[in-house]
């Protein structure tokens, strides 16, 4: 199994502290993440690195800029007490195809949600992506996104950690690898504690996140 899956899109790395958490990976890589964005209405925004390819780390938090949002924070970073990888994403050839497969294999990755933002840039992203109470809760299932006519996050030029691994843990992998065959996605899944981690190669030497 690859160490790194096909498809990957992103990795999403939340904080309840967004500022500290981007100056954490800065001191620790020694590449500090470019602004991606505010999420409104959500109440977060985030920080990104591009990881090689096309994929990138999503460092996600609380927005001081917006007023807390109606409903809970994306990625339940109003629960967190500490920055985690909390989920990651692939990219499908055809996110609509992904789901109908993933769902005649008995897991339903969620409804197809619509959502954008605007780079510091000013330029508008547009995707759309899978979320909902039928996807499974610990993460280690990666959503599926579709970019559609909008510009990859990882054509602005970001900074680069490129990734080595990804890999995960669960009470009972075995619950876990029949859902991510649903979605067309491989993860190295060991027994432990549900987690995802991942390491990149920086400036510093190799550094890995939990």
């Amino acid at each position: 199994m690859n160490a790194i899956p096909a498809h990957l899109d992103h990795l999403v790395l939340a904080t309840p502290e967004l500022a500290a958490t981007v100056a954490d990976f800065a001191r620790r890589t020694g590449v500090t993440p470019v602004p991606g964005g505010a999420h409104v209405g959500f109440g977060t925004r985030n920080h990104l690195v591009a990881l090689g390819g096309a994929g990138y780390l999503e460092i996600i938090g609380p927005d001081p800029e917006q007023s807390a949002p109606d409903g809970p924070r994306p990625f339940d970073v109003d629960r967190l007490v500490a920055a985690r990888t909390v989920t990651w994403a692939i990219s499908p050839p055809d996110l609509d195809l992904a789901v109908a497969a993933a769902r005649a294999r008995g897991y339903d990755p969620g409804p197809v949600l619509q959502m954008s933002r605007r780079r510091p840039d000013g330029t508008l992203l547009e995707w759309r992506l899978t979320d909902g109470d039928t996807a499974h809760p610990s993460g280690l299932v990666p959503f599926l996104i579709d970019w559609g006519s909008s510009a990859h996050p990882t054509a602005a030029d970001l900074p680069v950690t490129p990734l080595l691994r990804l890999s995960a843990t669960a009470p009972d992998p075995d619950e876990i690898r029949p859902l991510l065959s649903a979605v067309g996605a491989e993860l190295a899944v060991a027994e432990g504690p549900v987690g995802l981690s991942f390491t990149v190669d920086a400036p510093r030497g190799r550094v890995t996140f939990e």
